[in-house]
């Protein structure tokens, strides 16, 4: 499968998400009622919906995409390119619909794959809810509904390495660790996006924290490939 793939064919993905509200106490009666019985699965008893209301932000129900970082490899004469662009701001719905127009172009070749890691879990099934949820028309490439395993276009890096075993669970920094790729991750860390999004209203770091990301998912590709990495200098923001 890895080698019918082409690498500018695949569209590198991730999204950072955070909660729909700064506060629990900002967030409607109905929702807050909703997040109780939901969070009630994983809330110890001491702990009551608002002590973990931080978490909202893993359910697109109860969560908001405030950046989608999309990355595309290059060839040039001097070896792989990384071009990077990411979609940010506090306006959900316009950050979506920038990116559903950049995908319906980008896929508008049969042989357009999107990848991330553990993206048919998260990354993928998120965007498409939260495009539902603002009204807006899903881009043909999430639009599942219906189709054929084969006619959807989605690469998981996690999933690749499953090599079949459904219960294994293997986080992006460990495979960059054993295959020895180069991970700058010298800010934050996914647990620290609601606090930097909601209290330091930093929206360039989680970008760039985003782009690093998609960055480390690409590298991990190319080593399934067993394909020479994207030296860091070739890095680059459009």
């Amino acid at each position: 499968m890895l080698d019918d793939i082409k690498l500018e064919d695949l569209l590198f993905i991730d999204i950072e998400t955070v909660s729909g509200e700064a506060d629990f106490d900002k967030v409607s009666p109905k929702l807050q009622d909703l997040w109780e019985k939901k969070s009630n699965y994983f809330r110890s008893e001491e702990q009551t919906a608002s002590d973990v209301y931080a978490r909202a932000g893993i359910y697109a129900e109860f969560g908001k995409i405030v950046c989608i970082s999309t990355g595309v490899i290059v060839k040039k004469g001097d070896g792989k390119h990384f071009k990077v662009k990411s979609y940010y701001g506090h306006d959900e719905k316009q950050l979506l619909a920038d990116f559903g127009a950049m995908l319906d172009r980008f896929c508008s070749k049969p042989t357009k794959n999107l990848c991330a890691h553990n993206g048919k879990e998260f990354d993928f099934p998120y965007i498409a809810r939260r495009m539902l949820i603002n009204g807006l028309k899903l881009p043909k490439a999430l639009n599942i509904a219906g189709k054929k395993p084969w006619e959807i276009k989605f690469v998981d890096t996690m999933e690749l390495w499953k090599f079949g075993d459904y219960k294994h669970y293997t986080s992006l920094a460990l495979l960059c660790e054993i295959f020895n790729i180069p991970t700058p991750k010298d800010d934050i860390d996914g647990s620290m996006v609601g606090q930097v999004y909601w209290e330091e209203d930093d929206l360039e770091r989680i970008a760039i924290y985003c782009e690093k990301d998609i960055l480390a998912t690409a590298q991990v590709f190319l080593r399934y490939k067993g394909d020479d990495l994207i030296p860091e200098a070739n890095f680059e923001r459009v």
